[in-house]
Formats: C-alpha cells, structure tokens, sequence
C-alpha cells in the first residue's frame, strides 16, 4: 500500500512539473516553433478539437434550418390564406359585375315594356321533368296572375300557368306544349312559334309563297292577349319546302339562353297588345 502511494505521489509530481514547463515555455517572450511536448498535446488534443468543432457547426446548422423552415412554413400558410381570401373576393366582385350587367340589361328592355313590370328572381325548375317550366320568387302577392308574359332583357321567356301567395310557375316558349302567335320581323308574315328544345323550335303555318330566310327575326304578333307585340322570339335557321303541305317548315334558335335564368321581369298591364 504504501509503495502504491508512492507512484501516485511520484505521477502527480511529474504532472506538476509537466505544467509548470508549459507555462514557462509558452510564457517566454518570444513566440517560438512547438517543442516535442507541445507537438504530442497538440497531436493529441486537435483531432477531439476538430470533432466538437465540426459537431458544433452541424448542431448550430441544424437548430438554424429547424427555426427557418419553420418561419418558412408560417409564411407559406399566411400567404396561403391571403390567397384564399382575394380569390373570394376576386370572385365575390365578378359575380357582382355579372348580376350588375344583367340587371342592366333588364333595366334597358324594362323601359320598352308597356304596364307594371314586376322583377323575379328564378328560384327553381319544374321538379317532376315533366314540363319546361321555371319556378320565381313572387306570386299574387305582388299582383301576378296566371296567363301574364314572362320576358328577359334578350327576348320572351313564357307566361304564368300556376300561382300561389309569393311563387309562380312559368311555363317556358321551348316547352312542346307552348305555342306563341308571332310575326317575321322582314316580312311580316304570320306564324305559330311552337317549343321543341332549348336550342331549336319550329315556326308552323308559314305559306309556302312567304320570303323568310335564315337570318330573319321572328317576333311576337301581340295577338291572343298574353305577349306585347314586337317582343323577340327567336332567328330563323333553315327553311325548307315540304312536299304536299300548304306550309314550309322552318327552323327557328330561341335568343334566350335557358339555362342561364337567374332573374326575370313579369309584365303587369291592362293592355299589352302594343309596345312602343
């Protein structure tokens, strides 16, 4: 035991010392090449200095990355949300524009209207498919009664077949059960425009001696007391001789894009038969 606490008295002695020629070599004026001592420390201690160092850098790497892909992801969510929100916006104001000229547009034709003209909007279609007919938003309430015209700023919609206190059904011109007395605007030859679909309809009891052609306008003739006069209908697209009929067959395309309906305007009046 005691020669055991001799070495180590002997090893911390000579580590004592070790320090004490590092302080004064190190301490001397001038800065000289390593000694041997020097050297071996340095051999040993850079490599452990270079290993923190080279983990120091990554971790501060890392810890840096983490805080700017996550500014990064905060960033991209508020700018996601700002876009989101002037995409609404954006389309908040084009749907606004749209119903401004539409509105326009009936405002314009209204003037032209003889009587009351009552604004609708279209809330519905007709649920059972059976009928091409729509569904508005005012009924006797606002003095709407059945047989009244229904037109839009681009021609004639229908009329009034069924009411109720604040709704109305309008049975619509492309309906197979509607047929409208009507004029060719150039000609003014009589016809009976009759509903098929919402792209083509027929003009029926047009003589075989009349001038019509594709292109011509047919109005309605203000007969029958449902339509002014002189409201358009549709354009002529084909005309065709019939072998043994008193009639030619022709083609008419409705003006009014009947899938587009959003609002309406029910013509009010004591007399509709003309229209300035």
């Amino acid at each position: 035991m005691k020669v055991l606490e001799g070495l180590k008295s002997i090893w911390l002695w000579a580590i004592i010392a070790g320090v004490v020629i590092l302080l004064f070599a190190s301490g001397s004026g001038v800065p000289s090449g390593w000694n041997y001592l020097e050297k071996g420390v340095i051999e040993i201690t850079a490599p452990v200095q270079k290993l923190i160092a080279k983990t120091s850098r990554a971790v501060k790497g890392l810890w840096e990355g983490y805080f700017f892909f996550v500014g990064l992801r905060e960033e991209n969510e508020r700018l996601r949300i700002q876009v989101e929100a002037l995409s609404k916006a954006n389309s908040k104001y084009k749907e606004m524009l749209a119903a401004y000229e539409r509105l326009t547009d009936l405002l314009q034709f209204r003037r032209e209207l003889p009587g009351r003209v009552v604004a609708c909007r279209v809330i519905g279609r007709d649920p059972t498919g059976w009928f091409k007919s729509i569904i508005i938003d005012k009924g006797q309430s606002s003095g709407i009664e059945v047989n009244m015209p229904v037109t839009h700023a681009f021609g004639v919609l229908g009329r009034i077949v069924a009411v109720s206190p604040n709704y109305s059904k309008v049975l619509l011109i492309i309906d197979q059960n509607s047929s409208v007395d009507c004029l060719i605007q150039t000609t003014r030859e009589r016809g009976m425009f009759k509903g098929f679909s919402a792209e083509v309809c027929r003009l029926d009891y047009v003589t075989k001696s009349s001038k019509a052609k594709p292109g011509d306008t047919v109005v309605t003739s203000g007969l029958g007391g449902v339509f002014p006069k002189g409201l358009p209908l549709g354009e002529i697209i084909s005309v065709r001789k019939n072998p043994g009929s008193l009639f030619k067959g022709i083609d008419v395309r409705p003006l009014v894009d009947f899938s587009k309906l959003e609002e309406v305007l029910v013509v009010i009046g004591e007399d509709i038969s003309t229209i300035k």
